[in-house]
């Protein structure tokens, strides 16, 4: 679908943002880029739709150069969600939506019909929402105009770069959830920056981890937790609290608070089962996920409970975002 070969952005004094990339992401494939600030990632969003042009390399769309498109027929067919969503104050909900769909000179009652129809996917009633001013709308809500704005157009490709790190927690969380499901019905392929580990592993099908310009590790989120490639990833994963607040949050998390009861009929046994003791802290149980999709949690010789490796990353995810609360 998305092609990178050799791939390379020079600026004028010298600095590479992004150097010799190599990478395909797959048609309806939920893509994230990850990485500190600098790495490059948001250089390799942009480059997706020529807001930033290459020094070197090729980018190929459906195996056609992204150089080859017009830009607006180019840009027509990737739409683009940003942190700040920066809706058109005077316009309505409706018309911010529809402004892209007439550009294009779509019918007019083919685009009531998506405006409607998009703004109840994203949760907002158009008969409550769609002639409301951008001003009247939460922030959670501007964002999911945003989302139904870049959609509007019916692109195969949607770019997001760090739509929700702006929102609060549980805002953040709802979005996820929102966008996950959205994805299920919608299948488009989306790209996706973020700089919060929990957020790609909750969200992705591959996880593209950047540093300094370059790919370290790309893989789904089993892949990454299971076998980071370098001590680079493993620090990354470790620091995947984000902020000293979500650290000190993570921290306070064991293996017996995160623990899920055994069933009473339960064919797990402890006979050769990998087990770790209640009071084992969230990093050393990552590193116990690195090799075991299940352990047992042990309080002296009693086994109280069993971990299950995805739900439990959710679960974690989940909790930082909602500050600790269960």
């Amino acid at each position: 679908m998305i092609l990178f070969e050799h791939v390379t952005k020079t600026y004028d004094d010298g600095r590479k943002a992004i150097d010799g990339l190599s990478f395909e992401i797959q048609k309806g494939e939920f893509f994230v880029l990850i990485g500190p600030s600098g790495c490059g990632k948001t250089t390799v969003l942009k480059t997706i739709n020529r807001l930033i042009e290459t020094s070197s390399g090729q980018i190929r769309i459906e195996g056609r150069p992204v150089d080859d498109y017009k830009l607006s027929e180019l840009r027509w067919n990737i739409g683009y969600v940003l942190q700040q969503i920066a809706l058109f104050p005077h316009m309505t909900v409706g018309e911010n939506v529809a402004l892209v769909p007439e550009l294009m000179k779509k019918p007019r009652e083919e685009i009531e019909k998506s405006v409607n129809r998009l703004l109840g996917m994203v949760g907002l009633d158009p008969d409550v929402y769609r002639d409301k001013l951008p001003s009247e709308l939460s922030g959670g809500q501007q964002q999911r105009v945003g989302v139904v704005r870049a959609l509007a157009a019916d692109p195969d490709i949607l770019l997001m770069d760090e739509p929700f790190s702006a929102l609060d927690p549980v805002t953040r969380e709802k979005l996820q959830n929102d966008l996950l499901e959205l994805q299920r019905s919608i299948r488009k392929t989306i790209v996706f920056v973020t700089h919060d580990m929990r957020e790609a592993i909750k969200l992705g099908d591959r996880v593209c981890l950047m540093n300094g310009g370059k790919i370290v590790q790309i893989g789904s989120p089993d892949e990454i937790v299971q076998h980071p490639a370098n001590d680079f990833v493993r620090e990354f994963l470790g620091d995947a609290a984000g902020s000293g607040t979500h650290r000190e949050i993570a921290s306070h998390l064991t293996a017996e608070e995160l623990a899920e009861p055994l069933e009473p009929d339960s064919r797990i046994t402890n006979d050769g089962a990998v087990t770790i003791g209640a009071d084992t802290a969230l990093g050393e149980l990552l590193w116990h996920f690195a090799a075991e999709k299940r352990l047992l949690v042990r309080r002296g010789d009693e086994v109280i409970g069993l971990l299950d490796r995805e739900r439990t990353l959710k679960r974690i995810a989940r909790e930082i975002e909602e500050g600790g609360e269960a």
